[in-house]
Parts: C-alpha cells; sequence; structure tokens
C-alpha cells in the first residue's frame, strides 16, 4: 500500500492528510471508508471525487466501505452549505438508498474478499441509538470550543445553523467509531470540505479507543473558469440515466475546458501518467480532434452507462462534430440524437422543399429566413449544404426513417418520419 499516497498524490487526489498515514501504509492493507448522504435519487459527478479515493485505495490492496447515510441523512450535513437544508422524510431517504446501490458497483468490486468493497448503511446504528446514552458516550467527547473551531459550523453562525444540523458532526464521528469496531476501519476519505467531520471522528476513535486512526482528504474541484466542478447549464450532471441522459453526461465529458482535460483524466479514469501525457501531445498537434475529450467522455460513460450505450452516444456524438458520415448511423443512434435534440414529425409520402422542412424543423420563422439562409449556405440536410429550395423525398431519408438539419454550425433539429 506504500504507492497509494504516491499514486493520489500525481493524480491531484490528495489536499490534507493526518500525522502518520505514511508510515501506516507502509505495513500492509488498511480499511477505508467515505460516508454518502442518501439526499437525492442518485449520485452527481461532484460524489465521484471520493468515490475515486476508495477505487484507488482497492486497487492498491485496501478495502472499501461505503457508508450510505440512511441515518445521517435524515439529518443534513452543513458542510459547505449557506443555509439549513429541508428534511427529508425516512421513506424518501430509503428509497435513495436504494437507488444509489446499484451506483457504486460501477466504480468498485464487491464481494466476500479482504479487499472486496462492502455497502454498510449508518441508520443499522445511528437510529436504534439512546439519545441520552449518546450524549454521555459521544457528546462528552466534544468541548463545544472544539466544535465551534470547525469551518462547517463557523460559517454558519452568522446565517444560523439549528441543533439538529450542529450535531451532524458528532453523528459522523460515531459513524467512525462504529466502524472501527466493527470492520477494524481505520482510514476516512472525502473532501476538503469534510475535513472537519474527519478529524472530529479520528479524535473520538482516540478518546474512546486509544488509538490513532487516520484521514485524507481530496480538494474540492474547480473549473479553469472558476466555476464548480459537476455543473452543466442545465444544473447537476447525475449518474442516473433518467435524470441526466448518456448523451448528456457524455457531452459534459466532451466540453471540458481545454485547461482542465489533463487534470481530469487523472482524477477519474484510470490511466497512467504516460498514458495521459500521450493524449495531451497528441491535443497540442491537433486540438480540433480533441482526443483526450473524447477518451475521458467514452470511459466515463462506459463505466456509468455500459459500453454499449458508450458505443452509441459516441457515435452519436460524432455525428455533430463532423466525424462520422451520417450514412454511417444506424436507427439506433438516430433515436437517440432525436431524444436530444428538437424533433418534430415529417410526412413525405409527397415530397417536401427543403424551406418547408426549415419551417417545420423549427429552424427557420418564416420562408422568407429559411430562403435567405439557403442563399447564405448556411442550411444543412444530413451534413450536406443546401444550396437551393430542393424538393425532399424519402430517399433522403437516414436508417430509420430521419433528417437532420442544422442551421449554421450549432442549431439542431431533426425531422422523423410518422412510420419510425
Amino acid at each position: 500500500m506504500k504507492t497509494l499516497l504516491d499514486e493520489l498524490t500525481w493524480r491531484g487526489l490528495v489536499e490534507d492528510l493526518t500525522p502518520g498515514l505514511a508510515e501506516r501504509l507502509t505495513e500492509g492493507p488498511i480499511t477505508g471508508y467515505v460516508g454518502f448522504d442518501p439526499t437525492a435519487p442518485s449520485l452527481q459527478i461532484g460524489n465521484l471525487v471520493p468515490l475515486m479515493l476508495l477505487a484507488h485505495l482497492q486497487r492498491a490492496g485496501g478495502k472499501p466501505l461505503v457508508v450510505l447515510g440512511g441515518g445521517t441523512g435524515l439529518i443534513g450535513d452543513p458542510s459547505g452549505k449557506r443555509a439549513e437544508r429541508p428534511l427529508l422524510d425516512a421513506s424518501t431517504i430509503a428509497e435513495h438508498v436504494a437507488r444509489q446501490r446499484e451506483q457504486f458497483a460501477r466504480f468498485l468490486e464487491f464481494g466476500p474478499g479482504p479487499s472486496d468493497a462492502e455497502l454498510v448503511d449508518n441508520a443499522q446504528w445511528l437510529t436504534p441509538l439512546r439519545l441520552v446514552d449518546f450524549l454521555r458516550g459521544v457528546g462528552k467527547h466534544f468541548p463545544l470550543s472544539y466544535m465551534l473551531q470547525k469551518e462547517s459550523v463557523k460559517s454558519r453562525l452568522e446565517e444560523g445553523i439549528s441543533y439538529t444540523e450542529f450535531s451532524y458532526m458528532l453523528l459522523q464521528a460515531y459513524d467512525f467509531l462504529e466502524l472501527y469496531r466493527s470492520h477494524r476501519c481505520e482510514l476516512q476519505l472525502g473532501g476538503s470540505d469534510q475535513w472537519g467531520n474527519i478529524t472530529a471522528g479520528r479524535e473520538l476513535v482516540r478518546r474512546v479507543e486509544g488509538v490513532e486512526v487516520h484521514g485524507l482528504c481530496a480538494p474540492l474541484l474547480t473549473t479553469a473558469t472558476g466555476g464548480k466542478f459537476g455543473k452543466s447549464e442545465e444544473g447537476g450532471v447525475w449518474l442516473d440515466a433518467e435524470m441526466t441522459s448518456p448523451y448528456k453526461f457524455h457531452q459534459f465529458w466532451m466540453n471540458v475546458d481545454d485547461r482542465d482535460v489533463a487534470s481530469q483524466l487523472g482524477i477519474f479514469v484510470f490511466r497512467s501518467q504516460d498514458e495521459i501525457a500521450s493524449l495531451m501531445s497528441e491535443h497540442a498537434g491537433d486540438a480540433s480532434r480533441r482526443i483526450p475529450h473524447r477518451a475521458l467522455a467514452n470511459e466515463m460513460t462506459a463505466r456509468v452507462h455500459g459500453s454499449d450505450t458508450a458505443d452509441r452516444v459516441a457515435r452519436a456524438s460524432k455525428i455533430l462534430f463532423g466525424e462520422l458520415e451520417p450514412r454511417e448511423a444506424d436507427a439506433a443512434t438516430w433515436r437517440l440524437l432525436a431524444a436530444e435534440l428538437p424533433t418534430a414529425v415529417v410526412d413525405l409520402s409527397t415530397p417536401r422543399s427543403a424551406v418547408d422542412l426549415a419551417l417545420l424543423a423549427g429552424i427557420c420563422k418564416s420562408k422568407g429566413e429559411a430562403k435567405r439562409l439557403i442563399a447564405q449556405r448556411g442550411l444543412y440536410l444530413n451534413a450536406e449544404a443546401v444550396t437551393e429550395d430542393v424538393s425532399v423525398g424519402t430517399d433522403r431519408l437516414m436508417d430509420g426513417g430521419f433528417l437532420w438539419l442544422r442551421r449554421g454550425k450549432k442549431t439542431d433539429a431533426i425531422l422523423v418520419t410518422s412510420e419510425s
């Protein structure tokens, strides 16, 4: 395990760690955990940073524990939040837990072996707790002055923080104690916003059990433009296909800023330093091919949504980027694009003019506008420039009965026959 820190460091996944962790890793395998509060029915890509910490721990021979916050999720973590979040009821939390379970298996190997991942729900030990016993056994180890120094609390004092959220730190600390007792877990991992909770848990284990456990946190990711990582123009990017389509998921990674792509390859895929350097060298030679972006997008989509879906999404992306002839795409690829782009139904039992199709597709508002667009060679049908108001029949349909119209470089629409 001695190479784990080196691996995490070059990948940009280490911001802080507790004293003695490096020495402990030289002694052999370690069990580590990350907590995930199920406040939504799906993980977001922002959750992938701590999940990748667990994945690298497992690859180095350690045992990863995924702790779903069926208990702490009922309280709400104040870390990084400006205001109190609404409390979720127990049935909603339970539903979220059930939906998130399968998402972890796309990044970790679960099973009964010594380095296989294990999923536990902290509701198992938190919900049976008696308040008086908890205050005597846990609360007495946390001076108020100690808790007020933590950033997750300090940053909320002016706006106000309820005792419910104030107590979250104690519950997460108790998680570490329980996991040490039940699994001999010696390491908690997380984002830097969790550092206060991590060190609180470490302190509780030291006071109660008399042993030193450890913590490591990754930096909170921001983009080259200073924005928060994991947000698209439409909001959060989810792992659930019903909340963020595989196509939009793929496009998020394709649209990563050139200045961020090397670091995100290091963080989110298992490629070596040399492989990433090679991808970036190719990018320097021809940035228009977006080779590292495509590697990042394809690998992340395959891991989250499966290789077949990733292949279809990659083909659809290549069509829009002009890297694949429209005639080479199958009906499934066109159906995927039709689900993502503005779409209208067209009847081609009688041929239609290109002007009519531009209006039907919604990329022009009037016949005059469509005719001017054609004169300027700005209207494309199936990637071919329309030079005159041609008549379009069924012979122009793509596989499955689709037509692709584009205005300029970025305004796209799909027309589909009623039979498709």
